[in-house]
């Protein structure tokens, strides 16, 4: 997987920022877990995604977090949320300065997803209870593309079952809950060596590490930011 240590560095700190700003405004406004946000951006930006797209019942800090990314690569973010909520959430967008990062739509995820190929990042909420399914028709890049599942405690099999059966033939690559037992995040990509010249220091083995700190020199800024790597299955 190709990586930018400089994307994911502004889009860690834009998202921290926007992040902080939106609490302090609306209080707790829907906490999840620390630092989820930033590394979610982070992620995404660093892995330079173009196409992503989360499905969910309400805009969160993670559809700040990806239309940051989203803006550092520019790149399509694409937010599938319930009519109900249209309104609301284009305000929460527009507030915070990404109106020209996020595409909202309505319709039923189940059939929207057909239209969009190759998806770089896909974010999708657990609590819907057909998100399985989800899982089985959205179309990921498969050079390589990551999967984000929020609120995972009623899954009992865990992201990468699901997403093995549609790419057995692929690698795929589990951080086991980075951020807490309520999140999972997989990758696929292709089996081969490019994974080994990334910038993400990540193991496809089974021998397992200890989340790693990696710190990046800004010379434009003359700042450096830290960023955690977490265990790999």
């Amino acid at each position: 997987m190709e990586w930018s240590s400089k994307s994911a560095s502004r889009a860690y700190l834009d998202t921290l920022q926007l992040c902080e700003n939106k609490k302090r405004q609306y209080g707790n406004w829907r906490v999840q877990n620390p630092g989820s946000n930033e590394f979610v951006s982070a992620l995404a930006a660093g892995m330079k995604a173009k196409v992503m797209v989360e499905v969910t019942y309400c805009v969160s800090l993670y559809t700040i977090a990806l239309a940051v990314a989203a803006r550092q690569t520019g790149g399509r973010m694409v937010c599938m949320i319930p009519e109900s909520l249209l309104d609301e959430s284009k305000e929460v967008i527009i507030n915070s300065g990404l109106e020209d990062q996020v595409e909202f739509r309505t319709e039923d995820p189940s059939k929207l997803l057909s239209y969009y190929e190759n998806i770089d990042f896909f974010l999708v909420d657990c609590k819907d209870e057909n998100y399985t399914n989800l899982l089985k028709l959205v179309d990921l890049n498969l050079k390589r593309s990551i999967v984000v599942a929020k609120n995972m405690l009623c899954d009992k099999k865990g992201l990468r079952w699901h997403l093995r059966e549609k790419y057995e033939r692929l690698e795929v690559r589990y951080i086991n809950h980075p951020l807490g037992n309520d999140m999972g995040v997989t990758c696929i990509c292709m089996n081969d060596d490019r994974n080994k010249r990334s910038g993400v220091k990540v193991d496809c083995g089974k021998k397992r590490r200890k989340s790693s700190w990696i710190a990046k020199f800004d010379e434009e800024s003359g700042e450096e930011h830290i960023y955690r790597v977490p265990q790999v299955d």
